[in-house]
């Protein structure tokens, strides 16, 4: 098919690349704009940009799609589909009407569960076994469009988002390709009224570790917030991030470090920190962390 791909982040880069391995023909790509990045704050682009542009391929960055000359422009590429994936514009009705066959969104969750900007946080930060990644034919409302074809995975009881994150990128590929191949033959199915929740955007303000939930609230909070925004907590007054941790025995006040495994009581049970980051500098493991920031039982986060 000819088809017009509209991504933007490193979860859509492995999407354009299965859609050219299946022998698509991509008429253009879109994503946002380069955005200054880095210490000299040049403009970096997107990792879709680099990836489509190492390709060869046209690649287009409108600041908004609701002008009538993008959308001239983007009916003129005469696509039979339009394929997107964490693009991060609104699409207009225009745009949407624009390919023979629509545009379709590769959604990183089991819809109607966490519609919105932040799907794969908030399924582990709220506790879900399963996730997964509906194909959509996309309407005008927010991931409300009818779902051609889902495909589920567990989520790992110890899973970060970026690991959550790469797994359903992968998973996305293989389901669109599918459903392209199965597209004249597949029934949309509208999604359920009852059942709906919203993937809020994460907010910084969510990130700080409140040591007197239970374990599991804050092992899902330091895993869900894993890598960015970083689950942080304060260390003899300097803010440290926690990449990764799990659920452990153990019991004392909520914020007390019991061993040195740097094991953490919570207010109820205790989690051990396995990977942490420093202000300035990169993540390390736990015995690597301690030994340039030695902390002892009995210390308080």
């Amino acid at each position: 098919m000819r088809i017009v791909f509209m991504g933007t982040p490193d979860f859509s880069v492995p999407v354009l690349d299965a859609l050219i391995a299946a022998g698509h023909d991509i008429a253009a790509v879109y994503c946002q704009p380069p955005r200054p990045a880095g210490r000299g704050k040049k403009d970096r682009p997107t990792p879709v940009q680099a990836r489509a542009e190492a390709l060869g391929l046209d690649v287009r960055h409108p600041v908004s799609l609701r002008n009538e000359t993008a959308q001239a422009e983007f009916a003129s590429l005469e696509a039979d589909v339009a394929v997107v994936v964490a693009y991060g514009l609104i699409l207009p009705q225009a745009i949407l009407d624009a390919p023979t066959k629509g545009c379709l969104n590769i959604h990183a969750s089991l819809l109607p569960r966490w519609r919105g900007a932040a799907p794969i946080h908030r399924a582990i930060m709220a506790g879900d076994k399963q996730t997964g990644v509906c194909i959509m034919q996309m309407d005008a409302g927010l991931d409300t469009g009818d779902v051609l074809l889902r495909r589920e995975i567990a989520i790992g009881e110890t899973e970060t988002t970026a690991e959550l994150h790469d797994r359903l990128s992968v998973l996305g590929s293989e389901a669109i390709v599918d459903t392209l191949a199965l597209l004249d033959d597949l029934t949309p199915e509208p999604q359920p009224e009852d059942g709906v929740t919203y993937a809020e955007k994460i907010d910084k303000s969510e990130a700080k570790i409140d040591w007197s939930e239970t374990a599991e609230e804050v092992d899902r909070k330091i895993r869900g917030l894993s890598p960015f925004p970083g689950a942080w907590t304060e260390i003899e007054g300097q803010r440290v991030k926690v990449l990764a941790s799990h659920v452990v025995a153990g019991n004392g006040a909520a914020g007390t470090i019991l061993d040195e495994a740097l094991t953490v009581a919570c207010g109820s049970g205790a989690v051990q920190l396995l990977r942490l980051q420093r202000a300035g500098k990169g993540g390390q493991d736990a015995q690597t962390f301690l030994r340039g920031f030695p902390l002892t039982a009995g210390q308080t986060l």
